[in-house]
């Protein structure tokens, strides 16, 4: 084992090691801390620049404000709650009871994952809305109200389960069967065994969920401007606020309040519940579970993970099929007008966001690896603000970020507004904590002897880092480099504050096209752009096999 002063002396030795962990540190000040102290900055100032709590004054005074801070908490919590259930119940019948489904489930947890986080917003309004094709055709109910509060739960919902989901999975695949082995052979039923055993043990695990779920519906922009109606939330406020009233001083304020939110639940959630989730479990299962099969356990989690699939599977079919429609809500005739219109007008957004997927993809990817390899396996002063710093992305709204980057690069001396490099940026920056994570995960299941063996040598820190640490860690760096792919092409609350006549984005182009009452225009892109994902990760897997990726690797999470 080194040495403190031995690992600094080290360092010392190591220019290369001391300028990439210097260029990390100055990275995330810039483009992370910099931006959210803009928006403090920005927020405490009034119209003269001035110091002032006015904007805070009057916000606290506005119902309006009253009203979205209040609608932001609520819908924060039913969704968080809905979407803790619904991914529990996915994640139990997958790795708990005997089903045929279980790859169908998998595409359902899939699916919300790499598609734009919208478009179940638009099959809503196209299948359930005013003259929604099962309320206003088949049922004959005129002008059904799916806007606000009911139609967000069902559509966040929708899109945040999967994610609760997919973590409960690993949690319950890692569960040590012998607890709940030990209960029955006290004569425990099944019922008892699962909220005396499996429930306590999962608990933190659940409430982390319920947190993130939380998190990603208080932070959500598209569907509540798409969905919401009358029923304001704060996300959406900042930039109707910064950007639909030019009225950057509240937004900033507003900014800032949510900002505050999402940071208490981030902490809470990295100090409290992250570490006592894992005390929990015992690392792999002692022996393979054994399936239940008792036939009413079986028909009724079935049948209610068979309804919630019927439900995701129809809004995307639908999606796909209001493409064709030649006229939204009154003509359900099949005709091409709409990919006609989307090939001659909108093919400039399409090599956009290509352009900026494939160059924010990589960064991203080699990034997070790094920030993962000097977190995990160097010792430096500043090393916990690189960690907590890279993790912000998960805890900032994606309208903060992109209103905290008008702030701050807009002026001299760095300007990248307008420019391909800011939405690239922001994109890598937003992305980084899920690569980040995936290769601290790991590095930590790698014996850093062999890196130490290199190291003595007479390897440098970038030569063992890139011939032995990365080729280790490849299934991370893989899997980070798909999501950073496919999140970049579904982007929308953080670049829709930055796109220009110079570039614009395939989400920002279909949310014009919603807002101008355009479903057809907007479905069509919506299509073409899943479409891409889909034929782009399929591309990606395929190379990754051909160069030897580990068979284990799972891409699409």
């Amino acid at each position: 084992m080194e040495t403190k002063s031995h690992k600094k002396k080290g360092m010392l030795q190591d220019p290369v090691l001391l300028l990439v962990i210097v260029f990390v540190i100055v990275v995330l000040l810039l483009f992370v801390l910099l931006p959210l102290f803009s928006i403090l900055k920005g927020s405490f100032l009034d119209k003269n620049g001035v110091l002032s709590f006015e904007s805070y004054k009057a916000l606290f005074k506005n119902k309006n404000f009253i009203t979205a801070f209040g609608n932001t908490l609520r819908l924060g919590l039913v969704v968080g709650l809905t979407s803790t259930i619904i991914g529990f119940l996915f994640a139990y019948v997958k790795q708990c009871v005997r089903s045929p489904f279980k790859k169908l489930y998998s595409i359902i947890e899939i699916l919300p994952i790499i598609s734009p986080p919208f478009v179940l917003a638009l099959s809503a309004i196209t299948l359930l809305g005013r003259r929604g094709l099962i309320t206003y055709k088949l049922l004959g109910i005129p002008n059904f109200d799916i806007y606000g509060f009911k139609g967000l739960v069902v559509v966040q919902t929708m899109t945040f389960f999967p994610i609760a989901a997919m973590t409960l999975d690993g949690l319950l695949e890692n569960f040590d069967v012998s607890m709940e082995e030990a209960a029955r052979n006290l004569g425990a039923n099944r019922l008892k065994v699962f909220t005396s055993v499996m429930l306590p043990m999962l608990a933190s695990g659940l409430a982390n969920v319920f947190l993130l779920s939380f998190i990603e519906s208080v932070t959500d922009f598209s569907n509540p401007m798409i969905l919401g109606g009358g029923y304001k939330t704060l996300a959406s406020q900042i930039y109707i606020q910064a950007i639909g009233n030019y009225d950057t001083q509240t937004g900033t304020a507003i900014a800032a309040i949510l900002l505050s939110v999402t940071l208490v639940v981030f902490i809470i959630q990295k100090a409290v519940l992250d570490k006592r989730s894992y005390v929990t479990l015992t690392g792999k299962a002692s022996r393979i579970r054994e399936m239940i099969d008792d036939k009413g356990i079986v028909v009724a989690t079935n049948g209610l993970c068979l309804f919630v699939s019927f439900w995701v599977l129809l809004f995307y079919v639908f999606l796909v099929l209001s493409a064709f429609f030649k006229t939204w809500g009154a003509d359900y005739t099949f005709v091409l007008k709409n990919f006609d219109y989307v090939f001659k007008y909108s093919m400039k957004p399409v090599a956009d966001t290509l352009l900026i997927a494939v160059l924010a993809a990589p960064i991203g990817g080699i990034l997070s690896m790094i920030v993962a390899f000097l977190v995990v396996r160097k010792r430096f002063v500043g090393r916990r603000l690189v960690e907590y710093v890279s993790m912000l992305g998960m805890a900032v709204p994606g309208t903060v970020f992109g209103l905290g980057y008008i702030l701050t690069f807009n002026t001299k001396p760095l300007i990248l507004t307008n420019t391909l490099w800011i939405l690239v940026i922001v994109l890598v920056m937003t992305r980084l904590p899920v690569g980040v994570r995936s290769g601290m995960s790991a590095l930590r299941q790698i014996d850093p002897s062999i890196e130490e063996a290199a190291t003595d040598l007479g390897a440098s820190t970038a030569k063992v880092f890139s011939s032995i640490t990365l080729p280790l860690i490849r299934p991370a760096f893989y899997t980070g480099l798909v999501f950073s792919f496919v999140k970049s092409m579904t982007a929308i609350s953080a670049v829709i504050f930055l796109v220009s006549a110079n570039y614009n984005l395939l989400t920002v182009r279909v949310m014009q096209h919603v807002d101008k009452g355009q479903f057809g225009y907007a479905a069509a892109l919506s299509v073409i752009l899943m479409a891409i994902v889909f034929v782009a990760v399929g591309i990606m897997n395929l190379i990754l096999q051909r160069f030897g990726r580990s068979s284990d690797t799972n891409l699409m999470v």
